[in-house]
């Protein structure tokens, strides 16, 4: 007992200390009377500067199948050989179909639209080497395709749209004659659409979460705004950081990397705003001056911040080890934006909230010497109530989770077809349905092989006998040289539709022969392999990328709270968490979503999403503990830490699991799933792992939680008293 007084008396010296000294560090900048407005103009001029370059960010986007390859992958090698026979194109397939078959006048109509279209030489089109019509059958047939390449030479992808929207414009139908334009540009025109309002409605989307959220946890519709400014500040800075590393470093930077982008810096910059907020105004009811309040809760929740966001940071870095470019570029991509959060939450937020002073908290304004309302709020009280029989809690809570976890079995995370790809039907989607109801499944995606000339016959050949490739299907595409540097190209149309399990086994078969074909040096690419190739790449970084997170965060949180067993036992918690909310989304996906399939990339952007930001509330909790622990014991401290951070932090959860869930307004079901586990995890993370699981676990395991630092020695929890009165200064 005497020791826990004792290291009360130590703190209390401490805080003292602190209150006498608030000038010194970031404190003193951030929170100074005149300083602040140095901060505020600082912030106020980097935004002037970097704004414009945030409007570019989506000039350096790559969205082509190369930049979200492995660059070692042999469909990525058959991209960049392919160069050389051919400008990089992608075939676009214009379907027409009735079923009873098609009428001398739909046959005018298809001979019409193909000498309209070989005239065509806009948006990248190449009019001039437009194909067909062929028929599904002779005698009378039903449908016809008529093939229409696009280069991509000077144009970017997103260029598509404007391509594939004339080719329909172009295309005419009769009365029950179905017309549709699909394959690969149609499906990539599809997806550039989506992509190109991604940032201003993803925008909207957190927007809109954040200002709901914040409204219902403090009721003030004029704190609202600081926390919104700063974030907004943020992500235009991040923007820009991010724009001119893709520029001028070579970053790899994609739709979804910017999209992802928005939702996280909206979404941890919130929570870190909400932490701050919540431990300044404990501090304004405790100091009358509101720059010396600022000043404390910034050297007290401050580490907290800074550790969470180094967490987030060092998570996302680690993906650089990742084999996928869309994987290893969205790590850099996403540490920018949280670092940026983090600086303008301890920097521009805190001089924003001292320049508008307590007013902003109207119309609860926390007044000096005011008490604290969480002590016997709603959190308190759960912690009474786990403190009871917390061995019994936590492991019922842990048993339960694990439970849940089983839903794993039916995570089918081995890529998502295009047909299933989009939350709304599109028609390339509807066009491909079609055209494989009349002929054969891969005829628009076709396989493409490179191989020396000398050894092109034997090396077809092979192609040709393979098991599910259509026979006489080997041609050189239209346009293309017949050899360049001293290979052939040539390509192969599948009998199974092109992303199905089928043509991926057909792919491996065709790479069997093709690779065995003596001096051939054969590559075997195309959409197929390109998504054997991910598949292969994510199942690697799976294995690779996942432990080097855990690692990295076991290591932070070991430095934050200097303790071994503590980081241990919560890195735990959120890996049983993730489990869960793998599980539970999983079952969800098949059952009520009626998803086909995940992305293989799927469940390792869950996992470094949800450990690195689930942690972050473990982070805000184990320093309150710990800080309570020198004061009242590790108990004690728990419950104390709980009812003082709960509602913060389960605001936090809310606040970040609405905006991930602002990923499912994009008709992507790879954005949906990602949105929807990311959130549930956060939730379970909030109001289970954090509120019960780990609580539970401290009041159990006490005060061996702190091994081996000298608060694990304690003899026994402190007496517990009344909190200090507030008192005004002297």
């Amino acid at each position: 007992m005497a020791d826990g007084q004792g290291r009360g008396s130590d703190s209390a010296e401490r805080d003292r200390g602190a209150n006498a000294d608030t000038g010194r560090g970031l404190g003193r900048f951030v929170c100074g009377r005149r300083s602040k407005w140095l901060v505020l103009l600082l912030w106020a001029l980097a935004i002037f500067a970097l704004a414009p370059l945030a409007q570019k960010l989506d000039e350096v986007q790559e969205n082509d199948t190369a930049s979200w390859l492995p660059g070692s992958a042999e469909s990525t090698q058959v991209l960049h050989l392919s160069e050389g026979f051919r400008p990089e194109t992608v075939p676009g397939v214009v379907v027409y179909a009735r079923e009873s078959g098609l009428t001398d006048r739909d046959r005018r109509t298809i001979a019409e639209d193909v000498a309209e279209l070989k005239t065509l030489g806009g948006h990248g089109i190449r009019g001039e080497l437009t194909q067909g019509p062929v028929f599904d059958r002779p005698g009378n047939p039903r449908a016809a395709q008529v093939y229409v390449p696009v280069t991509l030479a000077g144009e970017s992808w997103e260029g598509l749209s404007d391509a594939v929207e004339d080719i329909r414009s172009r295309v005419g139908t009769g009365d029950g004659l179905s017309v549709h334009v699909t394959g690969p540009a149609g499906t990539s025109a599809d997806l550039a659409k989506v992509f190109e309002g991604i940032d201003s409605t993803l925008l909207l989307a957190a927007l809109g979460v954040v200002v709901v959220a914040l409204l219902i946890t403090y009721r003030s519709p004029t704190l609202i705004v600081v926390p919104v400014v700063s974030a907004v500040a943020s992500l235009e800075v991040a923007e820009a950081i991010v724009y001119l590393l893709a520029r001028h470093a070579g970053l790899t930077v994609n739709g979804q990397s910017a999209g992802i982008l928005t939702v996280l810096v909206f979404g941890a910059g919130t929570d870190y705003a909400l932490l701050l907020v919540a431990r300044y105004r404990e501090e304004l009811r405790r100091h009358e001056d509101r720059h010396e309040a600022m000043a404390l809760a910034l050297r007290r929740a401050g580490p907290a911040v800074v550790a969470s966001g180094a967490t987030v940071c060092a998570g996302m870095f680690v993906l650089l080890l990742a084999e996928m470019d869309s994987t290893s570029g969205l790590g850099p991509v996403c540490a920018t934006g949280v670092l940026v959060a983090v600086v303008a939450m301890v920097t521009l937020f805190p001089a924003l909230l001292v320049i508008c002073g307590r007013w902003i908290f109207w119309p609860v304004i926390p007044r000096f010497g005011s008490p604290e309302p969480t002590e016997r709020g709603l959190w308190a009280r759960v912690g009474q109530r786990i403190a009871r029989r917390p061995r019994a809690v936590w492991v019922t809570t842990a048993v339960v989770l694990a439970a849940l976890s089983c839903g794993i079995l039916a995570l089918r995370a081995e890529g998502i077809g295009s047909a299933d790809a989009f939350t709304e039907k599109p028609d390339s989607i509807t066009g491909q349905e079609v055209s494989a109801r009349y002929f054969p499944a891969g005829s628009g995606d076709p396989l493409v092989v490179v191989a020396r000339a000398g050894r092109a016959e034997p090396v077809a050949r092979a192609v040709a006998a393979v098991p599910g490739v259509v026979p006489r299907s080997l041609r050189i595409p239209p346009g293309a040289a017949p050899e360049h540097g001293g290979r052939v190209l040539f390509e192969a149309t599948l009998t199974a539709p092109a992303d199905s399990p089928e043509a991926k086994r057909t792919v491996e078969r065709v790479r069997d022969v093709a690779h065995a074909v003596p001096g051939a040096d054969a590559r075997v690419g195309g959409g197929t392999a390109a998504l054997l190739d991910a598949e292969a790449a994510s199942a690697r970084d799976n294995v690779v990328v996942i432990p080097l997170v855990l690692l990295v965060v076991l290591v932070i949180l070991g430095l934050l709270l200097r303790a071994v067993v503590a980081p241990l036992i919560l890195i735990a918690t959120v890996v049983l968490s993730y489990a869960a909310a793998l599980g539970i989304s999983a079952f969800v996906f098949r059952h009520l979503f009626g998803y086909a399939g995940e992305d293989p990339a799927f469940p390792l952007f869950t996992f470094v999403f949800l450990v690195a930001l689930g942690i972050d509330y473990n982070i805000f909790l184990s320093t309150r503990v710990r800080e309570e622990a020198v004061r009242r014991g590790t108990r004690a401290g728990t419950r104390t830490a709980l009812a003082a951070t709960g509602a913060v932090i389960t605001s936090a959860g809310l606040v970040l699991a609405g905006t991930f869930l602002a990923l499912g307004t994009l008709p992507l079901v790879g954005f949906a799933e990602i949105g929807f586990a990311v959130a549930l995890g956060v939730l379970l993370d909030t109001f289970v792992v954090r509120s019960v699981l780990v609580t539970a676990l401290y009041l159990d395991v006490g005060p061996r939680m702190w091994w081996p630092h000298r608060l694990a020695r304690e003899d026994g929890p402190p007496a517990e008293g009344p909190p200090a009165v507030p008192q005004a200064p002297s």
